[in-house]
């Protein structure tokens, strides 16, 4: 696949949004990661997010509707991303150590099946100083691994950014650790990737997370950057495209966000997503939140035409 197949698409918000609701009595589902039903041992769409407690699991028959199992994956973990290895899954996740101070690290978990899963495996640490801005002991999130030749690279996010409007954080930065094994030590690069910047209007506050995929000519990245909209007084979330030819150096696509907040589920803050080609056309889930301070979020899907 070359970057242009993704890149020249339309993208449209599925009709009957949101597709997942927050599980009581959490008030929020986020940061979606799935497989497509020729990837899973059962046929079916799987999904994981995270609520206030936990890392959950979801499953599809058509990529719509959602029936969420029952019990945990994990606890006090969140941000999760799945990846797919030969007959083996590979869940990375933020798990949470405390929570004042702030301080995670990332953790991976490996599966045959989807259901069962081995003991955690700390996968990567903060160990610099740019992981610990805006927390004493330093916070690495929003994990996302891309196979590069006979290598691996995790893009992560790290260091936090407080939303006045929300008392809540967000990431700051987004750096990157490479392998070579999946569940091996991961070498980590020294400076952010991407950082926010006071002249970018949709990521003056935080880089947010980003999501990679792999082209035969490059690398398409999904950010959602973190930003302060000064008309509106308020934070914001928006997704945007950005290229890169190595992986490592990023230029956004175009300004435009494809999807941004607008009104009811997704009034204040569109986060961080997972997408995926599906025959002709691109699945994106993503979550959103409905109000500032007291706001609920959900489960979105929007198609790549």
């Amino acid at each position: 696949m070359r970057s242009k197949e993704i890149l020249s698409v339309r993208w449209e918000q599925y009709e009957k949004n949101p597709v997942i609701n927050p599980p009581f009595p959490s008030p929020i589902i986020a940061d979606p990661t799935f497989l497509l039903p020729e990837s899973t041992v059962d046929g079916k769409w799987h999904l994981f997010a995270h609520s206030l407690i936990g890392i959950h699991h979801f499953i599809s028959s058509d990529g719509i509707v959602w029936k969420r199992l029952k019990g945990m994956v994990s606890f006090k973990s969140i941000r999760p991303f799945v990846f797919k290895e030969g007959d083996k899954y590979y869940l990375f996740y933020e798990k949470i150590l405390s929570f004042f101070p702030y301080h995670s690290h990332l953790e991976l978990r490996e599966s045959l099946n989807l259901f069962k899963w081995s003991k955690p495996v700390v996968i990567l640490k903060p160990s610099l100083n740019w992981h610990k801005d805006g927390s004493k002991y330093g916070a690495v999130s929003n994990p996302c691994l891309v196979k590069e030749d006979n290598a691996y690279r995790l893009y992560y996010s790290a260091g936090l950014v407080y939303l006045k409007d929300c008392k809540f954080y967000e990431p700051k930065y987004i750096g990157v650790a490479n392998s070579k094994k999946i569940t091996q030590e991961y070498e980590v690069l020294p400076h952010p990737i991407i950082s926010p910047s006071i002249d970018d209007m949709y990521s003056n506050l935080g880089a947010g997370s980003i999501k990679v995929i792999k082209t035969d000519d490059g690398h398409v990245g999904f950010q959602n950057g973190i930003y302060w909209d000064y008309r509106k007084s308020h934070s914001g979330s928006a997704i945007r495209i950005l290229v890169s030819l190595n992986g490592y150096e990023w230029n956004l696509f175009r300004d435009e966000p494809i999807i941004k907040p607008d009104q009811g589920w997704k009034k204040t803050h569109v986060y961080a997503l997972d997408v995926k080609r599906v025959g002709n056309k691109f699945y994106l889930y993503f979550n959103a939140r409905s109000g500032w301070l007291f706001g609920k979020e959900y489960i979105g899907l929007a198609f790549g035409l």
